[in-house]
Order: C-alpha cells, then sequence, then structure tokens
C-alpha cells in the first residue's frame, strides 16, 4: 500500500468538499474555491469529516497515482481554508519592487523595468524594505507571493524569481526566503 495515499484526509468545518460521479473534486473554503479532475481509475469518497482515496490494483501506474490523486487533494483542502504563501527577498543596491494595482514592477540593474501581472487567485503581499545593519551588506526587500492554490503561487513566485536569479559571485538578486545560495570564490591574483 502507498503510506502516503492511504492516509485520510480531515475537512475542517469551514470546508465544503463535493465529489462528483466523474471524479470531480470542488473544494470551497474562505480562501476561495478550486476544481479540478482526477482519473477515473481513483475511487475517491467522503464520510465522516474524512476524504480517502483507493486504487483498483497493485499496477505500477495505479500505485503512482494513488499517493500522487490524495496529496492534490490535501493541496486543494489546505489551500482553500489556510492558502499557501512563497516568501521573496530581494538583495542588490539599485533593485527595486514596486505594486501598481494588481501589477508587480521589478527594477533589477535592467535598462528597463519588468512588470508581471499575477494570475487570478494569487496576490502579492506588502512589499518592505531593509536597510543594511553592516557595511558589506545589500538592500534587501521582502514580500510574499500567497494565494489558495498551490501549483499558481509556486509558479509565479517561479516566474518573479526567473526575473534576476541570484549571482553566485556576489549574492545579488531574487531569492525565497531562507535559500542557501552556494557562493564562489572570485578570481585571485597569485603572489610571485
Amino acid at each position: 500500500m502507498s503510506r502516503v495515499g492511504q492516509q485520510p484526509i480531515a475537512v475542517p468545518d469551514s470546508v465544503t468538499v463535493t465529489i462528483s460521479a466523474s471524479n470531480e473534486v470542488k473544494a470551497s473554503g474562505p480562501k476561495g474555491t478550486i476544481v479540478r479532475n482526477f482519473r477515473p481509475e481513483m475511487t475517491i469518497s467522503q464520510s465522516d469529516g474524512q476524504i480517502s482515496v483507493s486504487r483498483p490494483n497493485d499496477d505500477r501506474e495505479s500505485r503512482a497515482l494513488h499517493g500522487t490523486t490524495r496529496s492534490l487533494i490535501a493541496n486543494m483542502v489546505k489551500g482553500v481554508s489556510e492558502g499557501f504563501k512563497k516568501e521573496m527577498e530581494v538583495h542588490g543596491v539599485g533593485y527595486r519592487v514596486q505594486k501598481q494595482g494588481e501589477k508587480v514592477i521589478l527594477q533589477l540593474g535592467y535598462s528597463h523595468p519588468i512588470e508581471v501581472s499575477p494570475p487570478a487567485g494569487v496576490e502579492v503581499g506588502e512589499i518592505e524594505t531593509f536597510t543594511p545593519t553592516q557595511a558589506n551588506q545589500w538592500l534587501t526587500t521582502t514580500f510574499a507571493v500567497s494565494g489558495a492554490n498551490n501549483e499558481d503561487v509556486g509558479q509565479f513566485a517561479s516566474v518573479i524569481r526567473k526575473a534576476r536569479k541570484v549571482d553566485p559571485y556576489r549574492g545579488k538578486g531574487i531569492r525565497y526566503r531562507g535559500e542557501m545560495i552556494r557562493r564562489k570564490a572570485g578570481k585571485t591574483i597569485g603572489v610571485q
């Protein structure tokens, strides 16, 4: 048995989940509504405030789908009740992030600003800028990307991060909060 797939999913009181005969699962809660279709081989059932997923046989594909289906439904339930958040940091002199309505405007050392618009259901939180406390630190800007759908939040955070990847020599760029960056040593001149 799949260790992930056999675990039941607890549904909070604030979330309503409806499962149709064609394996369409609709979860709605305080953070929004998510609808997703699942493969017809998986059997999805709901009873006593819990959702369980079962598979028809022990084929390799069925075993893989079992855990995946359970994880996707659990993410739907968590997303509409609590939501997902990715915290981001921008390090660098002259690097700025601004919001204009729904758009996010990134000034990252290029000759032009980069404008990105979040997809429906994803929002960018308050943008805060911290001045360095030591002489060798960069100006740091922090913000959070949040929403109900985990995939949309992660994809939009990835689009923002790709706008200026972290430089391995100086450490400037956009990163997730807490992300470890492997720094490289610069060139040194040998003494002769």
